[in-house]
């Protein structure tokens, strides 16, 4: 499909090549997919406004390049391998000839329910292969797709609706999550009580137990596909047309509706796939990651499926019925290439290496980690016990906004070190520029990480709201795009993410806002103002620490307080986001204008208060030594 990089000789010439003729570099990759019309530019684009366009005026149907492409080489081939959560449940397997056919046959489904192009379609769906066919039938007929990840509560789930003006939600009765069911039927009908946008809400019966169905709106997957046609042609787009929406967290408290195109996130997420994890024909590729987030649509869905691969889907969390389950998968699929966060290598790894003994890891090629930088010790024990010394580890750094990897090793090219991404892909063009808008050239710098050049997988926009996407991507650092990230450029060239700059903060490698969060804590009655920040936490990474002025306490004393505090965020948000530490205090750090000093509460909560800078500014400077008294952490002085 694509001339792929395998020496380090070739990357630096593909790289090169790239950076200096981006467009002829870009229209080489567009070549090995199939076009209805072929572009009339490469790209035209403008950082200032923002517009990016890639492939203009082309038209096309990704599914068509899943499919009709591949059919007469891959049709009999594996395309999906179905793991359930209870490992004593029958797997379930899908070639890509079986595959088109109930994907066409769910898009059809879609059509008869009125649901045609540009139309928005909510999934709010576990881990199951309808999930798949389901993004798979939206693009088949011009239909954008919203996954919304089945952890979120009913009102994160009522905001996505309501912004995505859906017409329409996929969901099941329930879901399964180690020995927990969720259901999700009954969420997603609270979270529908107060809108009359949906129509429609299509039901998966993924156990035995039934629903409440409501009469004129609710209708069982069964009865939804019935005497639906397995053929159904691809309804053509344009290049730039919307493929889907994928909600992300930001620093206020609105989620932002990340909007792809389809041309340009489908040649960047086949490219990176192939390039980055050097898959071959035969080799089995499991990742890890739920489909409602980006690495699920990315490297779960289209960037292997678009290359033809033999993917393995797992519906059920890593550690169940034990911590061995992963390495179980592994050895019962042949799996070669293994893509999974940190965060979970790092939990396994606390479990011991007994959970190793006697399973088939000589399978595997390839280690990929996504979410947030891996830490050294995650990294050589991966390396070492899972790799078995053989297996490249390909730390990758890209964002929901990217689409794709942007810094990675290439396995098996590019030499690796602990901890690091390494270099740019080709196509590519990092810069790090200081607080005051200088760049920063040459080796052993850092400062933000921006890029210079647009890439044909970036965001195009946030749903219903340029101006936001243009403040928050496009204004800090003119002409760049912002990643919100800093890095470090080692002596090498090598590139090392040193994590949010902003009100962001990574948790098990998902990005939430501050703000959400802290709205959601005020919405308590009793909270009058909260604070969140992230803190080190030796398995997620980084957790949430909560700062909460509070001046009564219910019935329940403190601790009633903070457990209730804990259930409206769940409610409010889902329990991704539910803060891992609750200091109450009589009050936050703030200037005189009555702005919260967030950096003295970091430092706080990093247990580091030995250098808190000029704190003269502040309305109260006592507050700051009952905090840290208090503080959850020990605190150094």
């Amino acid at each position: 499909m694509f001339n792929k990089i395998n020496t380090l000789g070739g990357y630096f010439h593909e790289y090169q090549k790239s950076v200096s003729e981006p467009e002829k570099f870009w229209a080489q990759q567009a070549d090995s997919f199939y076009w209805r019309q072929r572009w009339t530019h490469v790209t035209q684009w403008d950082f200032e406004k923002p517009t990016i366009n890639w492939f203009c005026n082309a038209k096309l149907n990704i599914t068509e390049n899943i499919f009709e492409k591949n059919l007469y080489t891959h049709g009999e081939q594996i395309a999906i391998d179905w793991e359930p959560n209870d490992p004593n449940e029958a797997s379930r397997q899908y070639t890509y000839q079986e595959l088109l056919s109930v994907v066409n046959q769910t898009a059809n489904a879609l059509k008869r329910e009125g649901i045609k192009k540009g139309d928005t379609v909510i999934l709010y769906m576990p881990m199951v292969p309808e999930l798949v066919i389901a993004v798979l039938a939206c693009a088949r007929i011009g239909a954008i797709h919203s996954v919304v990840f089945a952890g979120f509560s009913a009102q994160a789930l009522a905001d996505r609706v309501r912004d995505a003006e859906a017409k329409i939600v996929l969901t099941a009765n329930f879901g399964y999550r180690a020995e927990k069911t969720i259901a999700l039927k009954q969420i997603v009908d609270e979270a529908l009580e107060k809108s009359d946008l949906v129509q429609r809400v299509v039901v998966y019966q993924r156990t035995q137990k039934e629903v409440p169905l409501k009469k004129d709106r609710d209708i069982l997957w069964d009865e939804f596909l019935a005497d639906t046609s397995t053929d159904c042609p691809a309804e053509i787009l344009d290049s730039e047309d919307p493929l889907f929406i994928l909600y992300t967290s930001g620093s206020t408290g609105q989620p932002k509706g990340i909007v792809h195109s389809t041309g340009g996130y489908m040649v960047y997420s086949a490219y990176t796939f192939a390039n980055v994890f050097q898959y071959q024909d035969g080799d089995v590729y499991f990742c890890t990651a739920d489909v409602g987030w980006i690495t699920g649509h990315s490297y779960l869905v289209y960037g292997p499926l678009l290359n033809g691969a033999h993917i393995v889907m797992y519906e059920g969390v890593p550690s169940w019925p034990d911590s061995g389950r992963m390495w179980d998968i592994v050895g019962k699929y042949q799996v070669t290439h293994f893509y999974t966060a940190p965060t979970l290598i790092r939990a396994l790894l606390t479990m011991g290496n007994e959970y190793l003994e006697g399973k088939a890891l000589s399978s595997l090629k390839v280690i990929g980690t996504v979410g947030e930088p891996i830490n050294e010790d995650a990294w050589h024990w991966v390396h070492d016990h899972i790799g078995q010394n053989r297996c490249p580890v390909v730390d990758t750094w890209w964002q929901t906004e990217t689409g794709g990897v942007m810094i990675a090793p290439i396995a098996g090219v590019t030499p690796t070190k602990p901890s690091f991404a390494t270099l740019p892909l080709p196509g590519i063009q990092p810069v790090i520029i200081d607080n005051d808008g200088q760049e920063q050239r040459g080796n052993s710098v850092e400062g933000n990480l921006c890029i210079r050049y647009p890439w044909p997988g970036m965001a195009r926009s946030i749903w219903g709201d340029h101006e936001r996407f243009k403040q928050t991507y496009f204004s800090q650092f003119e002409h760049y795009y912002f990643s919100g990230d800093g890095v470090r450029r080692d002596e090498d060239g090598y590139y090392r993410i040193l994590g949010r700059v902003d009100d962001v903060i990574n948790v098990s490698g998902h990005r939430l806002g501050t703000a959400e969060i802290e709205n959601a804590i005020n919405e308590h009655p009793l909270v009058n103002e909260s604070a969140v920040v992230g803190y080190p936490h030796p398995i997620k990474g980084q957790g949430i620490y909560a700062f909460v002025v509070c001046p009564q306490t219910s019935t329940g004393g403190e601790a009633g307080i903070k457990q209730s505090i804990e259930q409206g965020v769940n409610k409010l948000i889902g329990p991704i986001a539910r803060p891992d530490l609750i200091q109450l205090v009589p009050n936050l750090p703030k200037t005189r204008s009555g702005k919260i000093m967030r950096r003295i509460l970091r430092q706080i909560a990093a247990g580091d208060a030995t250098s808190l800078g000029d704190i003269s500014t502040l309305l109260d400077e006592q507050i700051v030594d009952i905090i840290i008294n208090e503080a959850l952490v020990d605190v150094k002085r």
